[in-house]
C-alpha cells in the first residue's frame, strides 16, 4: 500500500465497515474488538498491580473481565480508549513496518496466549483460539500486501466500533453496567460526561491516526530533515 494511497484506503475501509456494519460480515471483527476491549481492561488491571481472574465474551458482543486489585480510575475507561488505541496501533503498524507478517503472527500469538490463560467462557475461548489461529496463519502463509490489508481493516474497525460503541452506550443513552456509570462511583460527574470526555478522546486519536498513516513514520521523516540541506548550503 503506497503512502500517498493510504489515506484513501483506509477511509474506503471506514466506508465499507459503516456500510456492511450490521451485516454478518462485519460481526466476526466485532467480537475481535469486543475481546480488544476487556484485554485491555485486563491490561490496566495489571499495569497498575492487579490481576486478572477471567474474562468472558458472549455471542450478543457483551464482555466481561474481572480482576483484583489495580486501580478502578485506569482499568474503567480502559476497555473503550483500549480498543481504540489497539487499532490506532494496528493502523499505524500497517503503515510504519515493512514486515507486516510478523506483525500479524504476533498479534495472532497475543490473542492465543491471553485466550488460554484468561478467556473462560466456550464462546469466548473458540472465537480467542479462531482470531489467533488464523492471525499467525495469515502471518505464515500470506504476502505482506494481504497482511497490510488486513491488518489496516482490523484497526479501522476497531476504531470505529470503539466510537460507535461510546455513543451508543454512554452518550445517548445510559447503559446502567456501563463503564462510565461505573466511573461515575469514583468521580461524581454524570455518566455522559464521561462518555463525551472519552468520545472525544477517541475521536482525536482516530483522526490523528489516520493523518500519520498517510505520511512516513517519524523517524524517516526525521532522517529525511536532517539530510536536507541548510539554505545557505543551497544556495
Amino acid at each position: 500500500m503506497k503512502t500517498l494511497n493510504r489515506l484513501w484506503i483506509l477511509a474506503a475501509l471506514f466506508a465499507v465497515t459503516m456500510t456492511l456494519w450490521d451485516t454478518p460480515l462485519v460481526y466476526p471483527i466485532k467480537v475481535l474488538v469486543v475481546f480488544f476491549h476487556e484485554a485491555s481492561h485486563g491490561l490496566a488491571a495489571m499495569a497498575t498491580g492487579g490481576r486478572i481472574e477471567h474474562i468472558l465474551l458472549d455471542p450478543n458482543l457483551g464482555g466481561l473481565m474481572t480482576s483484583t486489585g489495580g486501580w478502578p480510575l485506569v482499568i474503567l475507561p480502559a476497555g473503550y480508549l483500549g480498543s481504540m488505541f489497539c487499532g490506532a496501533a494496528l493502523v499505524l503498524g500497517a503503515a510504519w513496518t515493512s514486515h507486516r507478517r510478523v506483525l500479524s503472527f504476533l498479534v495472532g500469538f497475543a490473542l492465543l496466549v491471553v485466550t488460554l490463560l484468561y478467556v473462560r467462557s466456550v464462546f469466548g475461548f473458540v472465537s480467542g483460539l479462531l482470531f489467533g489461529g488464523l492471525l499467525c496463519l495469515a502471518g505464515v502463509r500470506l504476502n505482506e500486501a494481504f497482511n497490510d490489508l488486513l491488518l489496516s481493516f482490523l484497526g479501522v474497525t476497531s476504531m470505529l466500533y470503539a466510537l460507535l460503541d461510546i455513543r451508543d452506550d454512554l452518550i445517548v443513552r445510559t447503559v446502567p453496567q456501563s463503564d462510565a456509570v461505573a466511573f461515575s462511583n469514583y468521580i461524581p460527574l454524570p455518566p455522559v460526561v464521561w462518555g463525551v470526555v472519552w468520545g472525544l478522546l477517541a475521536l482525536v486519536v482516530a483522526v490523528r491516526v489516520l493523518l500519520l498513516a498517510a505520511g512516513p513514520p517519524p523517524w524517516k521523516k526525521k532522517v529525511q530533515e536532517d539530510c536536507q540541506p541548510s539554505g545557505s548550503e543551497a544556495s
